[in-house]
C-alpha cells in the first residue's frame, strides 16, 4: 500500500477536485459538515470539534482547529496553515487555498476554485461539488478533508 506522500506525488492536486465530483458539503446548525455523494447520500461527516467520520460513524481522523490533520490513531498526516497552505507530514508544501477560493498546486498552477456561492470547480471551470451553506471560514477545513480523507487517497 502506498503511503499518502508517494500517492500525492503520483497524482496532482487537481485530481483532488475531480474526486469531489461526488461530494457536496452542507453545514448543520451544530457546526457539523455533512459530506454527500453525487446521489445525495451521506458519505462522511466533519463534526464541529474536527472529528471526521465515515458514513457508518467510524472515526477516520481529525482536523484540529490549528490545522493539523491526524489519522484515526492520532498520527499526523499533514496540516493546512492559517494562510491556506497545505503541507504533508514532513512540512513540504503540496498546495494552497487562497482567500478568494482559488486552489493552486505546489508550483502555483490553478487546479480549481471554491466560488463565493460555495460551488467547487476543477481547473477547467466544471462544477465538481458544492458547499452549502457556504461558510468562507471552512475553506481550510474543506481543503484538508478533500486531501487527507477522500477514499481514493487511502
Amino acid at each position: 500500500m502506498m503511503n499518502r506522500q508517494r500517492l500525492w506525488r503520483r497524482y496532482a492536486l487537481g485530481a483532488v477536485f475531480l474526486v469531489t465530483a461526488f461530494a457536496a458539503i452542507a453545514a448543520a446548525a451544530d457546526g457539523t459538515m455533512e459530506v454527500r455523494d453525487r446521489t445525495g447520500s451521506s458519505s462522511a461527516r466533519i463534526e464541529a470539534d474536527g472529528t471526521v467520520r465515515d458514513r457508518s460513524g467510524s472515526t477516520m481522523g481529525r482536523i484540529e482547529s490549528g490545522g493539523t490533520v491526524r489519522d484515526r490513531s492520532g498520527s499526523t498526516l499533514g496540516r493546512v496553515d492559517e494562510n491556506g497552505t497545505l503541507r504533508d507530514r514532513s512540512g513540504s508544501t503540496i498546495g494552497r487555498v487562497e482567500d478568494n477560493g482559488t486552489v493552486r498546486d505546489r508550483s502555483g498552477s490553478t487546479v480549481g476554485r471554491i466560488d463565493k456561492d460555495g460551488t467547487i470547480r476543477d481547473r477547467s471551470g466544471s462544477t465538481v461539488a458544492s458547499v452549502r451553506p457556504y461558510v468562507p471560514d471552512a475553506r481550510r477545513t474543506v481543503a484538508a478533508f478533500i486531501y487527507f480523507f477522500t477514499p481514493w487517497l487511502r
